[in-house]
C-alpha cells in the first residue's frame, strides 16, 4: 500500500512540473514578444512621406525658429502620438520610429502632409482636425532631433 501511495503522488508531482515548466517558458515567451519590434523593421513603411504633393513638400514650417514650438510639439507629441511612436519617437510595436532617416531628412512640409492626412492603411489616423499651428508644433518637434545623436547612430535605426 505504501508504494501505491508514492505512486500516487510521483503521477500527480509530474504533471504539476511539466505545467510549471510550460508556464515558465510561456512567459519567456511573451516577455520577448512584449519588447517593441526593431526601428529598421521592414513592416514600417516611410513612403507616404514620399508621397507628400510637391507643393505640400515645398510648404515651409512658420515655427521653424521658435524654441517654445518645439516644447509645446514636444506636449501634443506626448498626448496625441507617443503611444503608438513611443515617448521619444523611437517607435513601438505600432508605430515607426521618427528618428529614422527617412522621416530626419523629409521636407517640414512632407512631414505636415503625412501629419494632416495620416497613413491610413499603415494605422496612422488623420489628424487634420488638430489645429493647423498644433500640426506644425509636432513637426518643429520632431525635426528637433538631430539624426547623429539618436541611438543606434544617423537617424536613430
Amino acid at each position: 500500500m505504501r508504494t501505491r501511495i508514492q505512486y500516487s503522488r510521483a503521477s500527480l508531482l509530474a504533471p504539476l512540473i511539466v505545467a510549471s515548466f510550460l508556464g515558465i517558458s510561456g512567459i519567456a515567451a511573451s516577455a520577448r514578444n512584449d519588447k517593441p519590434p526593431a526601428s529598421n523593421n521592414p513592416k514600417w513603411n516611410y513612403e507616404e512621406i514620399k508621397n507628400a504633393p510637391e507643393k505640400a513638400r515645398l510648404k515651409q514650417n512658420p515655427l521653424e525658429n521658435d524654441p517654445e514650438a518645439v516644447r509645446a510639439g514636444g506636449k501634443l507629441f506626448e498626448r496625441n502620438c507617443s503611444g503608438c511612436h513611443g515617448m521619444k519617437a523611437e517607435g513601438g510595436r505600432r508605430a515607426p520610429s521618427l528618428l529614422r532617416e527617412e522621416v530626419q531628412q523629409a521636407t517640414p512640409g512632407a512631414l505636415f502632409w503625412v501629419l494632416t492626412n495620416g497613413a491610413v492603411w499603415h494605422g496612422m489616423p488623420v489628424w487634420s482636425k488638430l489645429p493647423e499651428p498644433e500640426r506644425w508644433q509636432i513637426v518643429t518637434f520632431l525635426k528637433s532631433y538631430k539624426p547623429s545623436l539618436t541611438p543606434g547612430g544617423p537617424g536613430g535605426g
